[in-house]
């Protein structure tokens, strides 16, 4: 698929829950998200299906976000259904790390390809400070769980205003020493203007975006950077992502209407 300005997009990435086991400070509100029924949630077998419509479209990589993706009910069985769909070339999770101990393997198994961890810092005591409720040690057995069972593995970092030249070069030397890929990005407001001179890996330019967004509501985002958003019509799935793709604004501005934490970043 192709949007109005020639962007050529293969890439779906999906908040599988707006629910998250930490409260960082950039992304949660302290007290968390309104609470929710699990079944105001899309279900695994919705999700595959619009996994299955985009990959006839032309998607190739999908990426499992949240909130916090290792805490919805049967992840290991969504990641299994999406890898039995021919032609996606991709998958991946972005994950806070927490519950990646014990899910590692079985997601390995089920067919999942890589693994991005969040984790901004290695000081034990700043990791509480960012996230007011996380432990390290947690994260940290994630990461060798992980690598014990063979993904590849990116750390994102957000370098946040008060983040130090030392503690970037911290995680250098922590990822090297792994065989990790490091990739800092940075922090910025949906609430405010979209840049394209950002410093780090990411945010990327607008003009090299390839994606687009289904959330856990069934709602599709063209644009993270905007309020532009559709509801998927179950009857009509290819109808909605094509509306979706040429809906995409040439550039980001600022998105109002929804929390970081409900649309994946």
């Amino acid at each position: 698929m192709f949007d109005l300005y020639d962007r050529h997009i293969d890439y779906l990435r999906i908040s599988v829950t707006d629910k998250c086991n930490l409260r960082c400070r950039y992304c949660m509100p302290a007290e968390g998200v309104p609470h929710r029924e699990h079944g105001e949630f899309l279900s695994l077998e919705r999700i595959a299906e619009v996994v299955r419509v985009g990959v006839r479209l032309g998607i190739t990589k999908v990426r499992l976000t949240g909130g916090e993706p290792l805490v919805k009910r049967g992840i290991v069985e969504l990641v299994r259904l999406l890898r039995g769909i021919s032609g996606l070339e991709h998958l991946g999770m972005t994950t806070n790390g927490v519950l990646l101990a014990r899910l590692a393997e079985p997601l390995r198994r089920a067919g999942l390809d890589s693994v991005n961890v969040s984790l901004d810092t290695l000081d034990p005591e700043r990791y509480r400070e960012i996230t007011r409720v996380g432990d390290i040690r947690r994260v940290l057995e994630g990461i060798e769980a992980a690598r014990g069972a063979g993904f590849p593995i990116k750390l994102n970092m957000v370098v946040l205003d008060d983040t130090g030249a030392e503690a970037i070069e911290a995680m250098r030397r922590f990822c090297a020493e792994r065989g990790l890929t490091l990739q800092l990005i940075n922090h910025y407001a949906l609430g405010e203007e979209k840049l394209d001179t950002y410093r780090f890996d990411r945010p990327p330019a607008c003009g090299a975006c390839n994606k687009i967004r289904l959330l856990a509501d069934g709602t599709l985002k063209p644009c993270l950077h905007s309020n532009r958003e559709f509801p998927l019509d179950p009857e009509d799935i290819e109808g909605s992502l094509r509306r979706t793709v040429a809906a995409k604004p040439q550039r980001g501005g600022a998105c109002t209407n929804r929390p970081m934490v409900g649309i994946g970043g």
